[in-house]
């Protein structure tokens, strides 16, 4: 493959992985391999990140490109290009037939004292080394099918090299102090380097044997910013309440300048009079009291049946967020009936407990448990009506699908006109609006609707609204 190929393909890569890289980027990128030593590696990676990567939250799927675009070996561990090091065995070959060693096996065992070396010394260079021989060894599964790394990490066991560093480190050093929480820091780090190695490896072996697409494919997850509410676990969850938070501030920011912007306050009837005596009469300037400033009120009227359970995660998230920045946040929930959800968000809660208690004590269901947005919409407007007036922003998330029933749009119609805004957040792809038992234009009509599937699309919806 040559070079050119190469970057057209990472490039394209990088878009697929959600990357915004433009053409001049790519461009600017091309123009940086004039400046550096196209076979040092690392100076390469620094050309292409410095060019096409945007935020860091987009670094980690670019190098595992990067790594697959532009590998450090070729076939059973020879760098591109060069002969093996002296200092580096070349790797023997894959033993597929033979299954993981035991963990008392003497070869394993004298892999691991060569590792446990390497941890020590914290050479990096010998670490990837190692990583590719030992991903030969150990890495294929039986009959040559496949290449996982828990087969090589099952026999090193880096973790339980822990110990032994420790005591080869600190000799004399009393226990406990702040000498071994720096030490084990320090091989923990270095054990993490190992294992991201040993996944770099195989990554880089799969995709000699299946194709660099389709690796690429299967190895990167799109960035935090343009992964789906639906596909979001307990990890990405902490990720994303840490980048929701700035954006809940500038939300209640851009409702609250709405606010200030498109209210003068009541007219001031003597003033406007006294001023048009100037003008003989006639009121060419009008004069209005002072505006109150305060922070708006929030209502928040969520979907949470099994359809859309994981986009109440994104609710929760964004009523925890936006508590701070209004006078009044009351949430909602509903499937076939409504219930007031304010109460789980006490101060210091946790948003997987939160979930669990809506669960098992919110009164949603009123027959069958099947989403019914007319019901729902109904109850809302007779038990808990009075919520929503003038200084209140009414937020609607949900996918609009109510299973055929009666949609209810007069009272959403009078909720919406109630409200100072009011807007629907809906978590399906906009293809998909419409489809089956989709009503997303009959409500987009009463209440303006947006795709809101990632924290990119909720960043678009802050500044639309602007």
């Amino acid at each position: 493959m040559s070079l050119i190929d190469r970057h057209t393909g990472f490039v394209a890569a990088l878009r697929d992985a959600g990357l915004p890289v433009s053409i001049a980027e790519g461009l600017d990128a091309v123009r940086s391999l004039r400046l550096v030593e196209l076979t040092d590696r690392e100076s390469l990676r620094a050309a292409y990140a410095a060019t096409v990567v945007k935020r860091p939250a987009h670094r980690q799927s670019f190098d595992t490109l990067f790594d697959l675009w532009f590998p450090a070996a070729l076939g059973g561990g020879v760098a591109a290009g060069q002969e093996p090091e002296a200092s580096a065995p070349a790797v023997p070959p894959a033993r597929p037939a033979k299954p993981v060693p035991p963990p008392l096996d003497p070869e394993v065992q004298a892999r691991r004292r060569e590792l446990a070396d390497l941890l020590l010394s914290g050479d990096d260079a010998g670490l990837r080394r190692f990583a590719r021989t030992v991903v030969g060894q150990y890495g294929q599964a039986p009959g040559g099918r496949s290449w996982f790394s828990s087969g090589v990490l099952g026999a090193m066991s880096a973790e339980t090299l822990m110990a032994g560093l420790l005591r080869a480190v600190l000799t004399g050093e009393e226990r406990g102090g702040i000498a071994e929480r720096v030490a084990r820091q320090t091989f923990g780090d270095r054990m993490a380097r190992f294992e991201d190695l040993v996944a770099t490896e195989v990554r880089r072996r799969i995709a000699e044997e299946t194709g660099l697409e389709r690796t690429a494919r299967m190895s990167v997850r799109p960035p935090l910013d343009q992964l789906d509410w639906g596909r979001a676990g307990r990890a990405d969850l902490a990720a994303l309440r840490r980048e929701i938070y700035p954006l809940a501030r500038r939300l209640a920011t851009r409702l609250t300048a709405r606010h200030r912007l498109g209210d003068r306050g009541r007219l001031d009837f003597r003033r406007t009079v006294r001023a048009s005596l100037s003008t003989g009469g006639v009121p060419l300037t009008t004069h209005h009291r002072p505006r109150r400033p305060h922070k708006p009120e929030l209502v928040i009227l969520c979907d949470a049946s099994d359809s859309v359970s994981s986009f109440a995660h994104f609710t929760l998230l964004l009523t925890f967020a936006l508590r701070e920045h209004f006078t009044k946040v009351r949430a909602f929930a509903f499937i076939d009936s409504t219930d007031e959800i304010t109460r789980f968000f006490a101060p210091g809660v946790d948003v997987a407990d939160a979930m669990t208690r809506l669960a098992h004590e919110a009164d949603l269901v009123w027959i069958n448990g099947r989403s019914n947005y007319g019901h729902a919409f109904q109850v809302f407007a007779e038990r808990y009506g009075q919520a929503v007036g003038p200084k209140t922003s009414l937020l609607i998330l949900g996918d609009a699908r109510s299973n055929y029933g009666d949609l209810a749009l007069p009272a959403v119609r009078e909720l919406a006109d109630r409200a100072r805004h009011a807007y629907w957040l809906n978590p399906e792809a906009r293809r998909d609006w419409d489809t089956g038992d989709s009503a997303a234009s009959s409500y987009g009509k009463v209440v303006p609707m947006f795709e809101c599937r990632n924290l990119s699309q909720l960043t678009d919806f802050i500044e639309e609204i602007a």
